[in-house]
């Protein structure tokens, strides 16, 4: 049983953090929502983790310890990874744009992870801190307010990304530092080298595991340009396994956005971790 620390009646209709806030004048909003998302309030029994609509005569509770939060996901194959009061990061499948593309503008992770988070806080909306490609899974990150989302953004050099590829043959040396501009044409075909508007670009890999005709990599990224993995590891000859852009067309693209590491805007590091899809498991 969860000792409870406040416990309130509501009077009239209205929404729960406003009701929250009022009833706790010296909290700040911030702490409220943290609170909220970590599983500290109670909504008529039941833990409530949203901006939820509260009717006259629904109780309020605020505990002393956290309780079970909810496990629904949105649709589309989209899996929360985490969720608090700034940021919500979810484990993206391949095959699934991030954000509106050609033409697509329903069926993307934000599109369908918005209206997932809005059926449950209608004032809430969200910005993309980064993007995956469309055939690349893995951990995507999005922030609740877009002041936070630049924040994150402008402290981007600061966050660790790893990912996990299975490229085409054995990699020599079998961990190393791919330092090589990159540059993209008229057809968004990024190149390597020099060339115009070429942009400096560092990609860390290490080996693994290796089978007969492949080796499976981490890979980690010290900037950020668009298609880096793909074209980097292409041009030492050791495409992205099933990467039809920068290699051999054949089965789904073997690239999965793994770890992300950053610091929280409200303190400390964030920590995550998108499972290993089971396409990479020999």
């Amino acid at each position: 049983m969860r000792a409870v620390e406040h416990s309130w009646t509501s009077a009239a209709a209205g929404r729960l953090v406003p009701f929250l806030r009022a009833q706790l004048p010296e909290w700040k909003r911030s702490t409220i929502e943290q609170r909220l998302a970590e599983g500290y309030v109670q909504l008529n029994g039941a833990v409530c983790t949203k901006n939820a609509a509260i009717g006259a005569g629904d109780t309020v509770q605020l505990t002393a310890r956290p309780g079970a939060l909810p496990s629904s996901n949105p649709s589309g194959g989209l899996r929360i990874l985490h969720e608090d009061a700034l940021l919500v990061a979810v484990d993206k499948p391949a095959g699934l744009l991030s954000v509106a593309a050609n033409g697509e503008r329903e069926r993307t992770a934000l599109a369908l992870l918005r209206a997932h988070i809005v059926a449950q806080d209608p004032e809430c909306r969200l910005w993309p801190v980064h993007r995956l490609d469309r055939e690349t899974s893995g951990v995507l990150l999005f922030a609740r307010y877009e002041d936070v989302c630049s924040a994150v953004q402008a402290d981007w050099q600061s966050v660790d990304k790893r990912y996990l590829a299975w490229v085409s043959g054995q990699p020599e040396p079998a961990e190393g530092l791919i330092d090589a501009p990159l540059w993209e044409d008229q057809h968004l075909f990024v190149h390597v080298g020099r060339g115009r508007g070429a942009k400096p670009a560092r990609t860390r890999y290490r080996t693994l595991e290796t089978t007969r005709h492949a080796s499976l990599l981490e890979v980690a990224l010290e900037t950020g340009r668009r298609h880096q993995i793909r074209a980097h590891l292409a041009s030492l000859g050791h495409p992205v396994v099933g990467d039809a852009r920068y290699g051999v067309k054949g089965g789904p693209m073997l690239l999965h956005a793994w770890r992300l590491s950053l610091p929280h805007p409200n303190g400390g590091r964030l920590q995550l971790e998108a499972p290993v899809p089971r396409r990479f498991r020999p």
